[in-house]
């Protein structure tokens, strides 16, 4: 398993990270064979949210994750780097809160349903409009000073959200969570067609890849096999990705690996050191993926893989 450092926190953690969010309903004995799983391939970072659960039961998978594998255990707890995020509030109409107040008493939540005393790494869970920098500046002196979390940063933010951030907080902002697979790479269409009227050349993210490279920040990629918000796999869908399954397929056999390890390769192949979240709850799959974290595609087969997805190459 390849290992990056994690923005510049000296921390250095597998490209590949386990996303809890479906660890919800699972059993102990279900939710400890998916971690142990993970650890055996070299996964050694978890992804969490304070919202991830069962309608009526928020932070149920950071209970599961902690009950399943002994988290209170410091031998246990050492050997691995924790990630939880906030700012989602469970309302009938949803809405976001960086508020002080919030954020600690989210974190809080955290450490208890974790049974841990502090995470590495605290990401803000999607931008609050109505944020006050200085009051999220607080919260972090707070949280850092008290060791409640040792690192920050955030998820689904451009670069103009992060600036705005980063000028008030007096600690580095090391990671930035966004949605990145083959079938949904915005942030690289862009920059590949520059100054082009195709469609793919509008830049939506604000140049949010280069500059993540610029600041040392690490994206994390989530949904790495989703095609849109959520709209399902792009993996096996013929009807949709019928040439760029065909191309993954015949790399796959070329590296005797399975598709779902080209997809992560192709997302790990870039320079910018991404690491990829897993979001299956397959063991076998999770050892699958685990396969990509090593291959180092030709830029020939990158460049087809993303071709073959519909995008254009000027």
């Amino acid at each position: 398993m390849k290992q990056i450092e994690v923005g510049k926190s000296g921390i250095k953690a597998s490209n590949i990270v386990l996303g809890c969010m479906r660890l919800k309903g699972k059993t102990p004995q279900e939710a400890e064979k998916i971690i142990r799983t993970a650890l055996e391939e070299g996964i050694n970072y978890f992804d969490h949210a304070d919202v991830y659960g069962s309608p009526g039961r928020r932070g149920e998978c950071e209970e599961i994750f902690s009950k399943a594998i002994g988290l209170n255990n410091p031998a246990v707890r050492e050997s691995m780097f924790i990630q939880s995020k906030c700012g989602i509030v469970k309302s009938e109409t949803g809405s976001y809160d960086f508020s002080k107040e919030h954020i600690l008493s989210a974190v809080d939540g955290i450490l208890k349903r974790l049974d841990t005393d502090y995470l590495d790494f605290l990401l803000l869970h999607r931008p609050d409009s109505l944020m006050e920098p200085e009051e999220v500046a607080e919260a972090f002196e707070k949280l850092y000073t008290e060791g409640k979390v040792r690192h920050f940063g955030v998820s689904n933010q451009n670069p103009m959200q992060v600036e705005l951030l980063q000028k008030y907080i007096p600690y580095k902002l090391e990671v930035n969570q966004l949605q990145l697979s083959i079938a949904h790479c915005p942030m690289i269409d862009s920059g590949i067609s520059v100054n082009m009227g195709a469609d793919q050349s509008v830049n939506r993210e604000g140049s949010v890849l280069e500059y993540s490279r610029l600041k040392d920040m690490t994206i994390q990629a989530w949904s790495p096999f989703q095609k849109g918000f959520f709209g399902g796999p792009f993996l096996g869908d013929m009807e949709q990705y019928g040439e760029l399954n065909k191309t993954i397929d015949r790399i796959a056999k070329k590296y005797e690996v399975t598709n779902t390890a080209i997809a992560v390769a192709w997302i790990t192949r870039h320079p910018a050191n991404i690491q990829v979240i897993l979001g299956t709850t397959n063991p076998q799959r999770i050892k699958d993926a685990c396969r990509g974290s090593d291959i180092l595609l030709t830029r020939d087969e990158w460049y087809e893989i993303y071709q073959s997805s519909g995008k254009i190459l000027p």
